[in-house]
């Protein structure tokens, strides 16, 4: 492969002996710059080390501005710097960094001093020493001794910028074509740069250790993770590796660019693999759970996942707690955790159990709440109208939840006062909203009695509305008991409470050896205040007699009715 613009030969026109006599100045220049030299085979240039800093050696080649040396490079396998300022070194020069110092390596080039030296340097694949001269079309020409050229895609430049700050540089390459004859020679710096680069990992990569923390930066990202350069080396950052917390993705926690401190977790140096860590860098949260965390203790947490038992919350990153679907709700209705908590929600629980070595902290949203037995007798006394949901029917009633955790139960016999059940499906079904009477309250065993047929109008309660106390009403005797008083049907199914005659109640009295006057005191000094003498009072009663009373007591609460007779 020949190039026109590269070509040398007796054959050229006046132009190219004009382009000689130029490169013969040009490589008289160059061979006066560099004097110093080495006169043994002219490898590199010597410098002296003038500052050291953690990462960079700083070295006076005997130039304006001084070269920068990667500290890797001088450093032992145990990660030593083996070097102090005024040491003498040999360093070729690799180009310039954005601050214009020159890049300098300790490869140890050569500028061959003939063609046979050329041909020597391209068998062997030997690096070697050169300086850009000129930027030309394709790439740059280059002073190796003889004229060469290098092609724009070889150099290890990228950006047109940079490539007008290496002409004039001293640069190591290697020689890919030779063409003695022609005087043809083509050289590759990006080869060279790409050598320099793999041994500078591998010097990198020899000098980590597990348990050292180095500062890195993140280049790339993927689902599973980040790759961070560390020196040259990149190493893996696997998410599960990057908090103690739960971490989604990755760009949670880091960015391509971000300058991180890691810690190195394994060096494999069979597959050159480096693992690294963040959340090493901190204490592990579970070392403190029981120094932060104990029973009866009010916290705050999210929720971050639900399983058929209970729901995970977390309370820092890389401490979850369960609180256990028995301890979510004080209601029966809660059967799944999504019943009563979602994924993502804050909530407030009480700590009931802390066991660090097992990683356990068990939780409780029901008692965070509050135990609502425990006013239950103050919210809903006996007596009182309540409102609830029908949650369940079995066959003997009605179970009412009237508040969250707070359930009644409604006897079969308690739901209708107009007919006898079967089954209280008969009248309700699950979901319904009714309206119930606190009959009793068992706070110790948790139970409501609740009533519905206490608040449903009934005969007796019309009866009640439309009489008043003092009113002579008609009744039918039904039953007299054994002290006299008799049970009296004073309308279709209703019934009163009758007391015993005057005369019937000294009678009884005089039959058990009892001596109370009162009843009879209290009928004399009626009758007396009437001005008519005492009669011998009202007839006994007797089953089946019907005849007239005086309602005494009308008692709407109780649904009672109380009479006394009439003469």
């Amino acid at each position: 492969m020949t190039h026109p613009e590269r070509e040398f030969t007796e054959r050229d026109q006046p132009a190219a002996a004009a382009e000689d006599a130029s490169f013969a100045e040009l490589l008289t220049e160059f061979e006066q710059s560099h004097r110093h030299v080495a006169e043994d085979g002219g490898e590199g240039r010597l410098g002296t080390v003038v500052a050291i800093a953690d990462d960079a050696v700083f070295v006076d080649v005997g130039l304006k501005i001084e070269g920068v040396l990667p500290a890797a490079e001088l450093r032992d396998r145990s990660g030593q710097l083996k070097i102090a300022v005024g040491d003498q070194l040999r360093v070729g020069i690799r180009g310039r960094d954005p601050e214009g110092y020159y890049l300098l390596s300790l490869i140890k080039v050569e500028r061959p001093r003939d063609w046979a030296a050329l041909e020597q340097a391209f068998r062997e694949k030997r690096t070697i020493a050169g300086v850009v001269t000129g930027q030309v079309k394709g790439g740059f020409t280059v002073d190796i001794g003889v004229r060469a050229f290098l092609p724009a895609s070889r150099s290890g430049v990228k950006e047109a910028s940079e490539m007008e700050k290496l002409v004039g540089q001293e640069i190591a390459c290697k020689i890919i074509e030779l063409d003695v004859a022609r005087e043809d020679v083509v050289v590759d710096r990006r080869a060279v740069l790409e050598e320099e680069q793999e041994l500078a990992r591998r010097r990198a990569f020899d000098a980590l250790q597990e348990g050292q923390v180095v500062r890195g930066t993140v280049k790339t990202l993927t689902d599973f993770g980040a790759f961070v350069d560390v020196g040259g080396v990149e190493g893996l950052l696997h998410i599960t590796d990057m908090s103690w917390g739960r971490v989604h993705k990755p760009s949670d926690i880091v960015n391509p660019g971000d300058v991180i401190e890691v810690k190195v977790l394994k060096v494999d140096p069979e597959a050159k693999r480096l693992s690294l860590g963040l959340k090493q860098l901190t204490p592990e949260p579970w070392s403190l759970v029981e120094e932060k965390y104990r029973p009866g203790d009010r916290v705050r947490g999210t929720v971050v996942r639900l399983a058929d038992f209970g729901a995970f919350v977390e309370l820092e990153p890389g401490v979850e707690g369960l609180i256990h679907l028995s301890d979510l709700s004080w209601s029966r209705k809660a059967r799944k955790p999504s019943d009563v908590v979602k994924a993502g929600e804050t909530v407030e629980v009480v700590v009931t159990a802390v066991n660090a070595a097992e990683r356990r902290i068990s939780l409780s949203l029901k008692q965070a709440l509050g135990d609502p037995w425990e006013r239950v007798e103050q919210d809903y006394p006996v007596g009182s109208v309540v409102e609830g949901r029908v949650s369940s029917l079995a066959k003997f009633g009605a179970f009412v939840e009237i508040a969250e955790g707070v359930e009644g139960m409604i006897h079969i016999s308690d739901i209708s006062a107009e007919k006898r059940l079967e089954h209280p499906r008969e009248v309700l079904k699950e979901g319904d909203r009714v309206r119930a009477q606190v009959l009793a309250i068992d706070r110790e065993r948790r139970r409501l009695r609740l009533g519905m047929k206490q608040l449903q109008p009934t005969t007796t309660d019309e009866y009640i509305a439309e009489h008043r106390e003092g009113q002579v009403v008609t009744g039918r005797v039904v039953e007299v008991a054994g002290d006299g008083w008799a049970r009296v049907e004073v309308a279709d199914r209703v019934f009163a409470q009758c007391r015993p005659p005057a005369s019937q109640a000294g009678a009884e009295a005089s039959r058990e050896g009892a001596t109370d006057l009162s009843l009879l005191t209290a009928m004399l000094a009626a009758k007396w205040k009437q001005g008519r003498a005492p009669s011998p009072g009202p007839e006994p009663l007797r089953a089946g007699q019907v005849r007239s009373f005086r309602i005494v007591t009308l008692d709407k609460a109780a649904k009672r009715i109380e009479l006394e007779p009439v003469a």
